[in-house]
């Protein structure tokens, strides 16, 4: 049995441009594409916090260091600059290949550099 699995996000990145006549994708700062490990060309889902809406489009790689998250082609109306989105990959996975599997979190500040990465997501706890 394989399962899919989340393989890497990008956590509340800010869109810095959303390009309706621009060829591609989601052009996505090659540093966080390293730091995650999503590849380009790879199908990523991305989450639009601002708005709700949710999208599958790929990854292109933009400039290192750029803080570029530039939301191009159709998927331009599904965002806007300044919107915080959630861009993850999934991968699938055998169970034994699931027993060694954590995927890799990326977070990021304001200006869409890298302030940590992690291995899980904490457990959610009940509200006081």
């Amino acid at each position: 049995m394989q399962l899919n699995m989340l393989k890497a996000k990008i956590h509340r990145a800010t869109v810095t441009h959303a390009e309706l006549h621009y060829e591609g994708s989601i052009a996505i700062d090659g540093l966080l594409l390293d730091a995650s490990g999503i590849r380009e060309y790879e199908q990523i889902h991305a989450w639009n916090v601002n708005s709700g809406q949710r999208f599958v489009t790929y990854a292109l790689r933009a400039e290192e260091g750029s803080g570029i998250i530039s939301v191009n082609g159709s998927a331009a109306r599904s965002a806007q600059a300044g919107d915080l989105v959630i861009i993850a990959a999934f991968v699938q996975l055998s169970e034994a290949e699931l027993e060694k599997f954590q995927p890799t979190l990326v977070y990021v500040d304001a200006a869409n550099r890298i302030s940590h990465t992690n291995r899980s997501i904490p457990k959610q706890m009940a509200a006081a």
